[in-house]
């Protein structure tokens, strides 16, 4: 409409040619490094604890830092950008992150490691809503749904290759490597970014920062993380600090939500909620997100632990999930453009469905190349499922929201994957101990299949002690694999179920939605 056009100095004007190629590829820089840095130190935290003299309980608290931090930083992201400008708050969230990493990676002990992640959680959460909003106004109106498949392609891939190359690294170098290789990227992706978005600087205003809102968001935020990343090792409820991180988490999220509500210089724009699209599609997204994370986790995790595979292996199992994405992603975008956006989230949510359905029917004896048959397919799903969801919760949201949806979509997802890593790992060994027990009911002397065990491994000159040691290593290893079936199997049902649900949000385009986020 006529009127739409007057919105357009509000926002920088569309770029071209090579500089276009040369921002997009630093914005997209950015957001890998952020992403790769939220999954890079979980392979690596038994070198980490080990190095610096602590336990892996201890050491647990590298990943919980981050996190908390991130957690609470990522919706401070509207405000900041609102008060500073895009570029700004995103070059200068780059700049930090660089010198947080250098930090982290001359850290000389647990304490000084920890302070430093917290930094480093703290200055990163502008820096993926930052690089999405910033790639959506770069791109011309017709090549936007190239600009969510850059930012969704390098949101997906990153966390794929965090357990590679972290596992490389602890294999191979050293881990402070796992912070260090953060500093030439980031310093090649702040100067580009500062050097062709400098003068495409959009509007800023002074407005207040609501204290009140970012401190209740900072006590329960910190608090649920904290209870997610410790739940498991307390023994989540049976632990009175865990009921105490709960009640505070429940609590200062209501007296939060409140206080936003009726704040009229809301550090999180709650009035987004209103929107049923953005809400439907938001926790949509965040459902998938969070069976995709909590899988991720799980199958190296199955892998180093009881099926005798290195860091490196583990990690190089899920890389080809990462290299189809990274192939299929610009096709996908060119087809966002021409279909509907609800076709493309069942597409990736069925083909989501099918590799973990392919996972479900795992054997004790699988083999690599029966591994990675699975990850082909949930390449396929990872192209286009980011850039649908992305398109579809940015329908119709007006621009100067935009960072404010972006920062509370990217909250909500990061939290969800918070939680998805909390809810795996525990119904994982809670699922294998049910299967250990129900398998241990026949182990005793009148089960033939036992005895034969026993008397074959005492054949080849175990004793009778070793011997029974070694068919319960078997017995254990059987149980934590049913449980690996199990997880997949309900990722799968889960992700089925959501297919319908996608159908509830109104239609959209790539080019449609991102239009609407630019106008």
């Amino acid at each position: 409409m006529a009127k739409d056009t007057s919105s357009e100095p509000a926002g920088p004007q569309p770029m071209t040619g090579p500089a276009l190629a040369v921002t997009s590829i630093a914005l997209a820089l950015g957001t890998f490094m952020q992403v790769l840095d939220s999954t890079i130190a979980n392979v690596s935290l038994p070198t980490i604890a080990g190095n610096l003299g602590v336990s892996a309980n201890q050491g647990t608290w590298v990943v919980t830092a981050f996190a908390v931090a991130n957690g609470a930083s990522v919706p401070l992201t509207a405000w900041l950008m609102g008060r500073y400008g895009v570029v700004r708050t995103f070059v200068a969230s780059v700049v930090l992150f660089t010198i947080a990493s250098f930090l982290c990676g001359i850290s000389w002990s647990l304490p000084s490691l920890i302070g430093f992640r917290i930094l480093q959680g703290a200055v990163s959460g502008p820096m993926i809503p930052g690089s999405q909003a910033l790639l959506i106004m770069i791109f011309p109106p017709q090549k936007r749904g190239t600009a969510l498949a850059i930012w969704s392609m390098t949101t997906l891939v990153a966390p794929i290759c965090g357990p590679i190359l972290g596992g490389y690294i602890s294999d191979n170098i050293a881990w402070p490597w796992i912070f260090l290789i953060n500093l030439p990227v980031g310093i090649v992706c702040s100067l580009l970014c500062w050097r062709n978005l400098r003068t495409r600087e959009t509007p800023t205003r002074k407005i207040p920062i609501d204290r009140t809102g970012f401190m209740l968001l900072l006590i329960w935020v910190g608090s649920l993380q904290v209870m997610l990343d410790t739940g498991k090792d307390a023994d989540w409820f049976n632990s009175p600090v865990i009921v105490a991180e709960a009640i505070i988490a429940a609590i200062g999220l209501v007296a939060w939500a409140i206080w936003e509500l009726n704040d009229d210089f809301p550090i999180v724009d709650l009035s987004l909620l209103k929107s049923r699209n953005f809400v439907l599609a938001t926790v949509i997204s965040c459902v998938g997100f969070a069976i995709f994370f909590g899988t991720n986790l799980l199958q190296p995790l199955w892998l180093q632990t009881r099926m005798g595979y290195i860091a490196t292996w583990a990690g190089l199992v899920a890389a080809p999930s990462g290299v189809v994405a990274v192939i299929l992603t610009p096709f996908a975008a060119r087809i966002m453009g021409k279909i509907d956006a609800r076709w493309a989230a069942s597409l990736s949510l069925v083909a989501f469905a099918f590799s973990y359905y392919l996972r479900s029917r795992f054997t004790s004896d699988v083999d690599f190349y029966a591994l990675v048959i699975p990850m082909l397919v949930q390449g396929v799903a990872m192209s286009t499922f980011f850039i649908s969801m992305v398109t579809l919760t940015l329908n119709g949201v007006p621009g100067n929201q935009v960072p404010a949806a972006s920062g509370l979509y990217n909250f909500a997802r990061i939290t969800a994957g918070s939680f998805a890593a909390s809810v795996v790992t525990t119904a994982w060994d809670r699922s294998a101990a049910a299967h250990q027990t129900r398998l241990s009911e026949v182990m005793g002397g009148f089960d033939p299949s036992f005895s034969q065990a026993l008397g074959k491994l005492q054949g080849v000159g175990l004793t009778a002690q070793q011997a029974l040691a070694a068919v319960t290593n078997q017995v254990v290893s059987q149980a934590y694999l049913l449980a690996t079936i199990d997880l997949f199997r309900i990722g799968a049902i889960l992700i089925v179920l959501l297919i319908p649900a996608v159908w509830f949000c109104g239609k959209a385009m790539a080019q449609g939605g991102a239009a609407h986020a630019a106008d």
